[in-house]
């Protein structure tokens, strides 16, 4: 199996499967000296963690990370950084029902014609819990990028629908919902969710701000495209759009071209300068009915799924960064 690293001046490669001994991640290209805080590690991690939400999936895991390379006496060496997260909570037993049926939308199907036998328990590698690579990425390349400011939000989900608040510093935790005084409410249709054994999918909104201009090629590493991949990488992510995305299938070039933050602070495929506007689509969650009562899944992904949008968003940016580095002589 190919394809388990991202990016090129600092990349990223995952390993591990969901009910395996754990997930890990190789982070290789991250500048030496650089201050390292295991807290902040581990709390980055919290937020993607199961168990933390009401209504999101039952499984407890601490999710506490082991650094075995790379940093020294909290500092980055320059060399390849290995963090391992070990698996606690395995309920293997959970997806016994699935290892001769498919769920359509899942990887199942697809993972055994291409390979001939897979780890059926939890998705294996193509399992949400992989995401922990990403989120570990992410906390490292914020050290590149500290100027940086990446905020996600959850914006549509199901009868729930906002825009992102101008102060995008404000606290919308614990699901990421820009409106205020909603969280019982969502607590509850997630609930119904779960009991029901139906799932939900939604809108997810990402903001860049303080990015310069300059950022990206003008030709196949353009911004927009390796944004495009890192967030479509991502497993429940089915479409990505920037600045006004597919409202612009519906309006006059005059009318686009009238302000600039229509197009989300990147032209030709290079960053401008403003904030950078990003949505991405996430699709239901695919195991329902009976086998979603019976295991332990998220019925909305979303509200677990914003610190991975965010850790792609900032591996990205520290990639350009490294990049227009070199430019500068």
């Amino acid at each position: 199996m190919r394809g388990n690293s991202f990016g090129k001046m600092i990349s990223i490669t995952s390993f591990g499967e969901s009910h395996g001994v754990g997930i890990g991640v190789v982070v290789d290209g991250v500048p030496p000296g650089l201050d390292f805080s295991l807290e902040d590690l581990a709390a980055e991690l919290k937020r993607r963690a199961p168990g933390q939400v009401a209504g999101t999936t039952a499984r407890k895991e601490s999710d506490l990370p082991e650094v075995l390379s790379g940093v020294f006496e909290n500092k980055t060496l320059g060399t390849p950084i290995a963090v391992l997260i070990r698996n606690t909570n395995q309920r293997s037993g959970d997806y016994d029902k699935l290892k001769d049926n498919y769920r359509p939308g899942h990887a199942d199907e697809t993972t055994m014609k291409k390979f001939g036998i897979r780890d059926h328990r939890g998705g294996g590698r193509s399992s949400g819990r992989e995401t922990i690579a990403r989120v570990i990425g992410g906390y490292f390349a914020s050290l590149i990028i500290p100027k940086i400011k990446v905020k996600g939000f959850m914006t549509k989900m199901g009868p729930f629908e906002a825009e992102v608040p101008a102060n995008i510093d404000e606290d919308c935790s614990p699901y990421h919902f820009p409106i205020k005084g909603k969280e019982k409410e969502i607590r509850d249709y997630l609930l119904n969710l779960k009991k029901e054994g139906e799932s939900r999918g939604g809108k997810a909104t990402i903001i860049a701000r303080g990015v310069p201009a300059g950022w990206g090629e003008p030709a196949f590493d353009k911004l927009k495209a390796d944004l495009a991949k890192g967030l479509l990488s991502i497993g429940a992510v089915v479409s990505f759009s920037f600045g006004l995305g597919e409202k612009m299938a519906d309006l006059d070039g005059s009318v686009v071209s009238e302000k600039r933050e229509n197009f989300g602070g990147i032209e030709g495929g290079i960053s401008n300068g403003d904030d950078i506007t990003l949505n991405v689509t996430f699709k239901p969650t695919s195991t329902v009915g009976d086998k979603a009562k019976e295991g332990r899944h998220d019925p909305c992904i979303i509200p677990r799924a914003i610190p991975v949008v965010e850790a792609m968003v900032k591996l990205v940016l520290a990639d350009h960064y490294l990049r227009q580095n070199a430019y500068e002589f």
